[in-house]
């Protein structure tokens, strides 16, 4: 509004102070082309001729009706002979002999001019020819004029300033009562997109004032709209969230209930092994892959129901754990499933304990060490470092392996996620593992994240640390 305003304002300022300029001007080159007029009646009556030749006025050489201030100067033969100023009774006289040269440079004929006259200030000027070959210059001051000028532009500069400053108040009261009701709507905003939306239960109890709603104003027609789409999205969650349970507790039930017939499969399998009775290579070969897709299957079984009580939010223990003797357990494990591989460990002298499910975390570390044991081949080399960073426990499983492809990086904790693309398989994988990993770690307030490149892959989970072991990391 201001920046319109200013150029407006000084429009019609510039516009207003440039008419009245020349309607003042005009004015009184008027009054002075009617005093010049009335100038040379003083000659009517003539004395002798002067000194140069030139007849001289009687008196002072002012007729009547000549404004204060008026100038009068006869120039005869290119000298001035006399040259006086109307001035009221008792003022002194000024001294105008010094002002020879300008009157001299008034051109005869010509339209009145502005000049400065030095003491006498700023006159505007004419000259006339006389019928005695003399030339008459008749001037007026042009102090009332400027000081009118002067006066109107500091009035409409003054008057400018305060109206552009009430209009400034004055709209920044308007315009901000007026968007109030519009950062009421862009808070409520701000507060549906600081939630949680892309898993679990979600509510959206965030909703515009029903007084920030009104479609009758452009703000309440926006707040409407807030509320409406809030409306579709909240239920969008609601059947996302309920297609989410359907499945979860499909996943719980089909589990639970495949462990049972999983568990006769394998025992009539291993049941038949042990028979005294003979059987032929052909079926016991048969048997044996029976019971081993049976186990992998079993495997498989555990590792979703595990995932669909982590998803129901089924607690886990919190209780201190000896994340160093459980990483040393587990190495040694990983060691005996696969002694081609080059297993190392870097613990700190005194023991990392953490909070958590003992169960779970080791759980957590055989799916790491299994996840570089499988998709590594044999000869590479996996370091196991335990080690404290501020309050929390830090658990590094580094391996110089193919590495991870970058594409796969991101979704590498999703569920069935593979990278046979790049790593060999050679045990098999259910794509399930390090979906655990994160599942756990985030149910035990703990963190784990990928850093892979080709020749070099390492996963790093951090846990929170009990009150002992927290020890600086080297």
């Amino acid at each position: 509004m201001i920046v319109l305003l200013v150029p407006a304002f000084l429009i019609v300022g510039v516009t207003a102070e440039v008419t009245l300029n020349k309607v003042l001007y005009d004015r009184v080159d008027g009054q002075l082309t009617a005093a010049a007029d009335r100038a040379p009646r003083a000659f009517d009556l003539l004395t002798l001729p002067g000194p140069s030749g030139c007849m001289q006025p009687r008196g002072r050489g002012f007729p009547p009706g000549q404004v204060i201030g008026t100038l009068a100067a006869r120039i005869c033969h290119g000298m001035v002979v006399n040259a006086d100023v109307l001035m009221e009774n008792g003022q002194m006289q000024p001294e105008v002999s010094n002002l020879d040269i300008k009157l001299l440079a008034v051109p005869v004929g010509a339209a009145p001019r502005s000049y400065d006259l030095g003491e006498l200030g700023d006159y505007r000027l004419v000259a006339r020819n006389m019928p005695d070959g003399a030339v008459l210059v008749t001037g007026l001051p042009l102090a009332d004029t400027k000081e009118t000028l002067y006066l109107v532009a500091g009035v409409v500069a003054g008057v400018t300033v305060l109206v552009l400053l009430a209009v400034a108040y004055i709209g920044v009261v308007i315009v901000g009562r007026a968007l109030r009701p519009l950062s009421r709507v862009a808070s409520t905003a701000t507060r549906v997109s600081q939630l949680t939306l892309d898993r679990g239960e979600v509510e959206l109890p965030q909703r515009v004032a029903e007084h920030d709603a009104d479609v009758r104003t452009e703000v309440g027609q926006v707040g409407a709209a807030l509320n409406r789409m809030l409306d579709h999205v909240g239920n969008a969650l609601e059947v996302r969230h309920a297609s989410e349970m359907q499945v979860r507790q499909f996943v719980a039930d089909a589990s639970h209930e495949l462990r049972t017939p999983l568990a006769a499969i394998r025992g009539y399998a291993e049941l038949s092994r042990r028979t005294g009775r003979h059987v032929p290579p052909e079926v016991a070969q048969m048997l044996s892959r029976v019971e081993s897709e049976a186990q992998r299957m079993t495997a498989l079984v555990e590792d979703l129901l595990l995932l669909a009580r982590l998803d129901a939010g089924r607690p886990l223990a919190h209780e201190p754990v000896d994340l160093s003797m459980l990483t040393v357990n587990a190495v040694g494990d990983a060691h005996a499933a696969s002694p081609q591989h080059d297993w190392r460990l870097d613990l700190p002298e005194e023991p990392v304990r953490v909070v958590g499910d003992p169960a779970r975390l080791q759980q957590v570390l055989a799916n790491l060490l299994a996840n570089a044991r499988i998709h590594t081949p044999e000869g590479t080399r996996v370091t196991v470092s335990v080690g404290v960073r501020g309050e929390q426990a830090v658990l590094r499983v580094a391996d110089t392996g193919p590495g991870i492809p970058a594409e796969l990086q991101p979704h590498i904790f999703e569920r069935f996620a593979r990278g046979d693309g790049s790593r060999s398989r050679e045990a098999g994988s259910t794509g399930l593992g390090l979906a655990i990993v994160h599942a756990v770690l985030a149910a035990q307030g703990g963190t784990v994240e990928v850093d892979s490149v080709p020749g070099r892959t390492r996963f790093t989970v951090r846990l929170p640390l009990t009150a002992v072991g927290a020890v600086s990391e080297a």
